[in-house]
């Protein structure tokens, strides 16, 4: 394997390596904590080349299996053999020996749901087709053998969530160690549906009022109903971040639940919503005390009500969505 760094600088360098013909505009996007991320206009037209990094920037030591990026690659492909056409970008190349691929660049107009929540923009249109995208996930990919035997290792998951979120809060909060313990051992071996793993407005592209799904790279054949409650966790922290719209977020968050459950497979049902709850309040408290604390809550008052309304309902164990709702909302208001 080669020691190739992606950035703005580097990527003309494999691109001529690769034989595509310049000249080239690189410019670096925002990959999050665990990639680097480059958008390149060439005379072929834009795409974007995608790297995965061995250290994640964050404050705490966060390691990963830098092969994930190769599961990010088929988990697309995957996933647009499941959704209607246009919701997946499509992969053009890869080169594994520099642990990066290439896909199709959206339009210079695109930008992450997360941003537009952050200003205030709540669209019960998108909330409707992140559930929707979700649901259609689970019900084409349930109990499916040969995507289980594709995706069923977990490393990538255990290393960029189970770790730093679950794992992180039991140590942190020595109290509620044997709640998450018997609750990773309880979720750890179902292989139920294909799973994002990072089901984040962030990984969802609004362009308009449709939404496109990216970052593929913690996919694997497990329990789907985390996804849910990654997305509705999002959600909820945003209706905390911008108080005075609660309403609205929650209402995003009702839309959302209601669209993944209108299409899950029968068999999916009895505890997909109690399950979301479950994983819900334990992401709760990740966001504040875990390896990757959401940016934009900063104010230590609001930080640590947050923090007592995750305990209280890792105690209490609300099965549906109402019930975590009237927690939060409660606990906001106090």
């Amino acid at each position: 394997m080669s020691g190739f760094v992606l950035s703005a600088t580097t990527a003309p360098e494999l691109l001529t390596r690769r034989g595509i013909a310049g000249p080239f505009a690189c410019r670096e996007l925002g990959g999050g904590v665990s990639n680097v991320v480059v958008l390149v206009e060439s005379p072929a037209g834009p795409f974007v080349l995608k790297q995965a990094l061995p250290q994640l920037r964050v404050r705490d030591e966060w390691l990963a299996d830098r092969n994930r990026i190769f599961r990010e690659r088929d988990g697309l492909l995957a996933a647009a053999s499941l959704l209607p056409a246009g919701w997946i970008p499509k992969v053009l190349w890869s080169a594994d020996e520099d642990y990066l691929f290439a896909m199709e660049a959206f339009s210079p107009e695109a930008e992450s749901w997360k941003d537009e929540l952050l200003r205030g923009e709540t669209s019960a249109e998108k909330a409707r087709q992140a559930g929707l995208a979700l649901g259609l996930t689970v019900r084409g990919s349930w109990r499916n053998p040969e995507l289980e035997r594709q995706f069923g290792d977990q490393r990538a998951f255990d290393q960029l969530r189970t770790d730093p979120y679950y794992r992180t809060i039991a140590r942190r909060h020595p109290a509620i160690a044997d709640a998450v313990g018997e609750w990773v051992e309880a979720v750890t071996p179902l292989r139920l549906a294909l799973t994002h793993g990072d089901w984040s407005p962030k990984n969802m592209v609004s362009l308009g009022e449709r939404l496109l799904f990216i970052d593929y790279e913690c996919i694997h054949f497990g329990d789907p109903s985390y996804d849910a409650a990654f997305a509705l966790n999002h959600l909820i922290l945003k209706g905390v971040h911008r108080s005075q719209q609660q309403a609205e977020y929650h209402h995003l968050a009702r839309v959302f639940l209601t669209w993944t459950l209108a299409v899950l497979p029968a068999e999916a049902l009895p505890r997909f919503e109690s399950a979301a709850m479950r994983h819900l309040a334990f992401l709760l408290l990740a966001r504040i005390d875990g390896k990757s604390p959401a940016e934009y809550l900063r104010d230590e008052a609001v930080r640590d009500r947050l923090r007592r309304t995750a305990l209280q309902l890792i105690a209490d164990r609300p099965s549906t969505l109402e019930g975590v709702l009237a927690t939060v909302e409660r606990f906001q208001a106090s």
